[in-house]
């Protein structure tokens, strides 16, 4: 059965995730981050002193500091199916690469909270025997979630034991 996705060197090839679930989470850091600034701001201004109202800023260079990781972290996800399995990879220090047998897999979950569904954005989360081997591909565009979980069915269906 010839299915999954490989290049012509054999290698799977990999599917990055959208950029609407970065644009989702700089907005959601941004909003946070301004409120932590106000807060900060004005409670130092009015107990101690308007001079330590600029202690504030600190929410600032949290900010761009967590612009810049949310992109390397957004840029380290990614995903690739094979004949056999589902390769997730992500993380920046630390790599972290899960593979999950289409056989082993229980349940496949496609799952949008508000603000997903604002960003027109869904999460895949797979469900298997042993825990460890979960797995969840966030931020894909809802028709991408449901292709790829209606695949993964499929191909579980297909190696009978699971789904």
């Amino acid at each position: 059965m010839d299915t999954g996705t490989e290049g012509g060197t054999g290698l799977p090839e990999w599917v990055g995730l959208p950029g609407g679930l970065l644009s989702l989470r700089r907005l959601v850091l941004a909003l946070w981050m301004s409120l932590f600034t106000v807060v900060t701001a004005v409670v130092l201004g009015m107990a101690v002193g308007p001079g330590w109202a600029a202690v504030g800023g600190f929410w600032l260079l949290v900010l761009a500091w967590g612009w810049v990781m949310l992109g390397r972290n957004w840029r380290s996800w990614r995903y690739a199916e094979r004949a056999d399995d589902l390769l997730i990879s992500r993380g920046v220090m630390w790599r972290e690469q899960t593979v999950v047998p289409y056989g082993r897999m229980q349940l496949v979950e496609v799952t949008s909270g508000p603000l997903e569904r604002r960003f027109g954005l869904a999460s895949v989360q797979l469900h298997t025997a042993a825990a460890a081997t979960d797995a969840k591909i966030p931020g894909l565009a809802p028709e991408e979630a449901e292709r790829l979980r209606d695949r993964l069915t499929e191909l579980g269906e297909a190696r009978s034991a699971g789904l």
